[in-house]
């Protein structure tokens, strides 16, 4: 995609960028301005000119804050009596958590079970006395169905993390930061897609309040309910959501931020990115600027590697968020490797006899080949033995010379490919 995209329509409905101005001020005492660096790396890598919007160092380490704490500050006192409830797969409730506190307002919160232990204890930490946390429910979606119960039920008020023209309208204080902090607008924003909130905000600034900026929205490919949106004319409902990117799990887009980016004509784009690269670019992120950012966090840097954005731009990615458990770093890793073609696995008939494993090192793997697991699957009196053999290649180059010596030998030797059921089992 090329950031110098035709700009049919920069007005979007239904927010408009004074709506945000305004909550920039409302919230200011409250959000921390993050960062905007420059990555000398990054921008040797790709040609561009890349900052990097530190929403991860907000006290929450995600930019949901924002939307949370706008929202409750427009509550009238009878809503601030009856209570406030949220639901969220993490970082929306840790946002709504801090902003109850720093009211006095008491709220409850409903997480997934699939929400990293991590998360769940800093939702705790911010919202101390004035937050009950509720975990239950597989997805994202149940716990967003327990939460509209519970305000049917109590009468409190729901404060959503994306559908929501207030919280919109406080996420997209984002960008009022980034043209305060460039001395020039943005060729490109990329910015990381879960219901859509952040974006739709973002991009409703932009289009007012510059001339030739864009937007590039990223979605997880297991997840990717706003381009489904997109595609179909009205937000859907995914059969089938991947977890791994629980900062962008959304079933379902939210009908207010797709009614923005339906609006916003050529100025936005979505795409998606495989989680694989995601964890890519999450480790190379640590790896050379020492951050931690969450797979969400990640999303824009791994989309800017793949895009096609014309040479020189100034490109701003938003790192949305940093609260990574760290027991996810295997992983993490895995996935990566997997990406970038180094790690395979195998399914490999050993004869029962003395020195097999040995001629199958020394005839099929190669001098920068490892073996990172050996695991026979059946033991039994045949002559021959099938063993699962996972393989970390020097290079991903090195993978057809890898086949050829399969092919070559006596055993018999089946790849396990990529999404089918036994190879999801192992990563």
């Amino acid at each position: 995609m090329s950031a110098e995209l035709s700009q049919t329509s920069r007005r979007p409905a239904p927010l408009c960028a004074a709506d945000i101005d305004e909550a920039a001020q409302r919230i200011s005492n409250v959000v921390t301005l993050s960062p905007l660096q420059f990555s000398d790396r990054l921008s040797a890598i790709t040609g561009l000119q890349v900052y990097l919007k530190r929403e991860d160092l907000q006290v929450v380490r995600s930019y949901k804050l924002r939307g949370a704490y706008n929202l409750l500050m427009q509550l009238t006192p009878d809503e601030i009596v009856a209570g406030v409830v949220c639901s969220s797969a993490g970082n929306h409730a840790q946002g709504f958590a801090l902003a109850c506190r720093s009211m006095g307002i008491h709220g409850r919160v409903y997480v997934p079970a699939k929400t990293p232990k991590q998360k769940r204890d800093r939702i705790r930490y911010h919202g101390g006395e004035f937050i009950e946390l509720i975990v239950g429910g597989a997805t994202y979606d149940v716990a967003a169905a327990a939460a509209l119960d519970d305000v049917a039920r109590t009468g409190a008020t729901l404060v959503p993390p994306y559908d929501d023209l207030r919280t919109m309208a406080g996420q997209g204080t984002i960008a009022v930061e980034i043209l305060q902090q460039l001395e020039a607008e943005p060729d490109l924003v990329i910015v990381p897609v879960g219901g859509g909130g952040c974006i739709s905000g973002i991009t409703t600034y932009l289009a007012e309040r510059t001339t030739k900026t864009s937007v590039l929205g990223v979605e997880p490919a297991g997840a990717a309910s706003m381009l489904a949106a997109l595609a179909t004319g009205e937000p859907v409902v995914l059969e089938h959501v991947d977890q791994f990117v629980d900062g962008a799990a959304v079933a379902r887009a939210g009908a207010l931020p797709f009614a923005v980016l339906s609006a916003a004509g050529d100025m936005v784009a979505v795409t998606s990115v495989d989680e694989g690269a995601v964890c890519t670019a999450m480790l190379d992120l640590y790896q050379n600027e020492g951050i931690i950012a969450e797979p969400a966090g990640a999303l824009s840097v791994a989309a800017m590697m793949e895009a096609d954005i014309e040479p020189g731009s100034t490109v701003v990615c938003l790192i949305s968020g940093g609260n990574n458990d760290v027991s996810r770093y295997n992983e993490i890793l895995e996935r990566s490797l997997v990406h970038l073609g180094l790690k395979h696995y195998f399914l490999v008939d050993f004869p029962q006899e003395p020195g097999a494993l040995r001629r199958f090192l020394d005839e099929v793997l190669g001098p920068g080949d490892d073996v990172t697991l050996f695991e026979y699957v059946k033991r039994n009196n045949r002559e021959t033995g099938e063993a699962l053999v996972g393989i970390e290649l020097g290079s991903a180059a090195d993978f057809e010379g890898l086949l050829e010596r399969m092919r070559a030998s006596e055993m018999h030797v089946e790849a396990l490919q990529p999404g089918s059921p036994a190879y999801r089992y192992l990563t």
